[in-house]
């Protein structure tokens, strides 16, 4: 049991002294444009990558007041175009109809990318094909750096790959870590979080 966590601790502390700074100040700088011509921002993730969509899009709207979206919220009208339009074009579609544009971004949480060869993660390579095609920017956070999305980006974070075995955990895992950063950064934040705006003094709870 102990040697999983050390192990496991020791590899995560490994991929923070390995993350690539310039790849993270080029998702911000994106960001920074976005927000000041007031773009949207649809952030698109399949299996693990949906929830951390979710919940970057609240984060992105209340913390940075971004205009943010993840179609995989709405699963009436996912399962509806997944049953009609098929797998493949469930995100594209579902732009068309946001009439996505060249203000706005896309924002691809995925530990793979996507993989057209292979027929891996398809939402998520067309999706892209479409952003491309009408010219809005398109960033990632991912664990490949040969998969679809990092070579597709306009921008895109490449979580270092530590133990091939556990590329899943550690993606998903810092992909929590980084949007996070991107919300809070001080060029993009523009909203205390709560406990943080009620200047509660956390040293009485034993903390610094």
């Amino acid at each position: 049991m102990e040697k999983y966590i050390a192990q496991y601790l020791n590899e995560a502390q490994a991929i923070l002294t390995l993350l690539n700074i310039y790849s993270i100040k080029e998702v911000i700088k994106r960001l920074i444009a976005l927000k000041q011509r007031r773009g949207r921002l649809f952030i698109l993730g399949v299996g693990g990558g949906a929830g951390h969509a979710s919940h970057a899009a609240s984060d992105f709207r209340k913390i940075a007041e971004i205009e943010a979206y993840a179609p995989t919220d709405n699963v009436s009208e996912l399962t509806a175009r997944i049953n009609d339009e098929g797998w493949e074009m469930v995100f594209s579609q579902w732009l068309k109809v946001s009439r996505l544009n060249r203000n706005d971004a896309l924002l691809i949480f995925s530990v793979g990318g996507g993989d057209e060869e292979n027929k891996i993660s398809m939402p998520l390579v067309r999706a892209i094909d479409y952003a491309k095609e009408i010219g809005a920017t398109v960033m990632g956070i991912v664990g490949k750096s040969s998969g679809y999305t990092a070579r597709k980006a306009d921008a895109c974070i490449v979580i270092p790959m530590i133990n091939f075995w556990m590329v899943t955990v550690h993606t998903e895992s810092f992909q929590a870590l980084l949007w996070h950063l991107l919300v809070s950064h001080p060029l993009l934040k523009s909203n205390e979080t709560k406990w943080e705006s009620l200047g509660i003094d956390h040293k009485k709870d034993g903390k610094n």
